[in-house]
This record gives structure tokens, C-alpha cells and sequence, in this order.
């Protein structure tokens, strides 16, 4: 019904206006007698079979809600009723900011992607914990951290550690994200030396509260095995919890859509079907290079079982979805459940 009836009408709108449509026809369905009830029975798959214990944490099961979908944690309550076994908000900067100017957020519908450029758009750090406070303990809840556009270079590891210290008792684990193409001096948050120096930064202030939460680092699908060693060596050297691989993407190599259409959309990460590939190869590599030494949450084209299927075979714990979710509609996580199930 979602790819026959709603999504081409959804699909004749600007991407960004429907996306906020949809949360508050999502969040006003679920305020009717009978309607949360209604999502979980199509969409809710509880099996024990299907449970996870990754970081410490316990998950109902492997498939989670990529950041990006609910930036402000607003609508993580009612997402929770289509079967997600985890959900993750952000990315929060400390202070709210417009991000880039719009338009900001394309479909490309011929290749089953988006590129966005949407530039860490958010409420900040205190709207963000004011929705978490609602919290109804449905669902883990991950917290996806940045710094602001305007802040300087110096103060990269003040934001991060203004957010993590503020969000602590609020989410289930932390994801620092060093890795979105759409924000300003993206070269020294992949600096090797500067990442050292920010998950230590971040892991002294977690030891600092009475239950440490844990923390993963999201990576760009664009590196090279050189980088990915790296990767491998900064989580070794400081015993993060894990990986989330991996975020958009920079190339446009290979794409049905014409090079007019994506000269006329300008710069952005691309998601969706076209990084399936790249991230699948990304988790393959570190995890067989590393001897499964952590945990990877695998993200990037997932838009059938198949495709998750893929992710966990390459070597990934948990997986995540987004562009996926928009094409394909909320049946996809129970059909990626069941699948894991047979």
C-alpha cells in the first residue's frame, strides 16, 4: 500500500516540506484511539530470537533508525510503534542552527537515493533534551553529537563535550559524528591525531558519571584502506565501543541520474541504493581486518532483507535505516526481522 498509494503522492512534494508533513501526520494518527496499537500489530515483530546485547546494551532487535529522520527528538515515541528495535536522534549541536540554505534535500528516484545537504539543522542541545524527557522506554535511544558551523576549530571538542555531558542521562549510547560531507573543516575532524584527542576528551567526561554510556564513532564511506587501518588502530589505542558505518557519500560515481540533473543539485552526501555496495565492502573490511574486534552498525542502501541480510554477513551487529525507509516504506523493518527470523 505505502509504494503503490502514499508514497507517489508523497513523492510530488519538496522533499523537506513532506518530511516535516509526515511527522505530524504520524504524530497526530498515533494521538487517535487504536492507532498505535494499529502500527504495532503490522509492524511489530517480538521474538527473543531476535534480541541483541551490543555495548552492554540489550536490543529487541537488530534494526534501527539511522540519525537524521528525527533530528530534534521529537517523534522517537511514535516511530518506536513500526518495529524499531533502536532509534537514533540528531545530529545535536549545542546551539540551534538553520543549516545550509534551502533547497537542501533531493530524491534521486531513478538510482533510489537522496543527496542532502541539510548541514546539521537542529533546535540545539536544549530542545533535544526537553522532547527526551518524554521519554516512554519503548525504545534504546542513541544520541548522535556534532559541533556547530560557526564554531572554531579549537572549540570542535567543547561542542562535543557540551552535548555529551548534557544528553548523558538521556540516551543509551553516544555516536560522534566526524563524518557528514555538509559541515565547514570537515578535513580536522578526520584528522587521526584530533580524533585521538576528541575520544579521550569524550571517554574522561564519560568516566566522570556513576553508569558510563557507550560511544561509537560514524565514518564516511569514502575511505581508503589506509584510512579504514586507521580507524582500525584509533579504536584499538582507545577502546572505543564501536563503529557506525557509514554515513553519505561523496561520489557520484555510477548513478542513473544524468550529470545535468546533478550538476543542478550542487554538492551533498548521497544516500540510499547507490552506497549499498561501498558501505557493505567498508564493514566487510574492518571487520575482517580487525578480527570482529568491536561492534559495527551497518547503514547505507538498505531497502529490502536482502540488503540487510548483506550488511550482517559483511560483519555487521546491528543495522540502521533511512533512505531505505522512505522508499520502501515502515514494512521494511518487519520484513528484515522476519527474514533474520528464517
Amino acid at each position: 500500500m505505502y509504494k503503490a498509494l502514499i508514497r507517489p503522492i508523497l513523492f510530488r512534494f519538496d522533499p523537506e516540506k513532506i518530511h516535516y508533513f509526515t511527522f505530524s501526520l504520524i504524530r497526530n494518527l498515533s494521538k487517535l484511539p487504536g492507532i498505535k496499537s494499529l502500527f504495532k500489530a503490522m509492524y511489530v515483530v517480538e521474538d527473543k530470537r531476535l534480541e541483541r546485547e551490543v555495548f552492554g546494551l540489550k536490543f529487541k532487535n537488530p534494526v534501527g533508525l539511522a540519525a537524521g529522520f528525527d533530528k530534534n527528538a521529537v517523534l522517537y515515541n511514535e516511530l518506536a510503534n513500526f518495529g524499531f528495535g533502536f532509534i537514533e536522534i540528531g545530529t545535536v549541536t549545542p546551539k540551534a542552527q538553520e543549516g545550509n540554505p534551502k533547497q537542501r534535500l533531493f530524491r534521486l528516484k531513478e538510482d533510489k537515493g537522496i543527496i542532502n545537504r541539510m548541514g546539521f539543522n537542529n533546535e540545539g542541545l536544549e530542545a533535544a533534551i526537553s522532547q527526551l524527557k518524554k521519554n516512554k522506554g519503548k525504545v534504546i535511544i542513541g544520541g548522535n553529537i556534532g559541533k556547530n558551523t560557526q564554531t572554531r576549530p579549537e572549540d570542535y571538542t567543547k561542542d562535543y563535550l557540551e552535548c555529551f555531558n548534557a544528553l548523558h542521562p538521556y540516551v543509551d549510547y553516544f555516536v560522534l559524528n566526524v563524518s557528514c560531507p555538509n559541515v565547514g573543516s570537515h578535513a580536522k575532524l578526520n584528522d587521526k591525531d584530533y580524533l585521538l584527542e576528541l575520544i579521550s576528551s569524550v571517554q574522561n567526561a564519560n568516566s566522570n558519571f556513576a553508569k558510563q554510556k557507550p560511544i561509537v564513532l560514524k565514518i564516511a564511506p569514502d575511505l581508503n584502506n589506509v584510512q579504514l587501518d586507521e580507524i582500525i588502530e584509533i579504536i584499538a589505542e582507545t577502546n572505543l565501543d564501536g563503529v557506525i558505518a557509514s554515513n553519505t557519500s561523496i561520489d557520484r560515481t555510477g548513478l542513473k541520474t544524468t550529470d545535468t540533473r546533478l550538476e543542478d543539485i550542487g554538492n551533498g552526501g548521497l544516500s540510499g541504493q547507490p552506497i549499498k555496495a561501498k558501505s557493505t565492502k567498508v564493514i566487510k573490511y574492518l571487520s575482517d581486518k580487525s578480527n570482529k574486534a568491536f561492534p559495527i552498525i551497518g547503514v547505507g542502501g538498505i531497502h529490502s532483507a536482502a540488503d540487510a541480510l548483506e550488511k550482517f554477513e559483511a560483519g555487521a551487529t546491528l543495522v540502521q535505516v533511512y533512505t531505505g525507509f522512505i522508499y520502501e516504506g515502515p514494512s521494511l523493518i518487519k520484513k528484515i526481522n522476519k527474514a533474520l527470523l528464517n
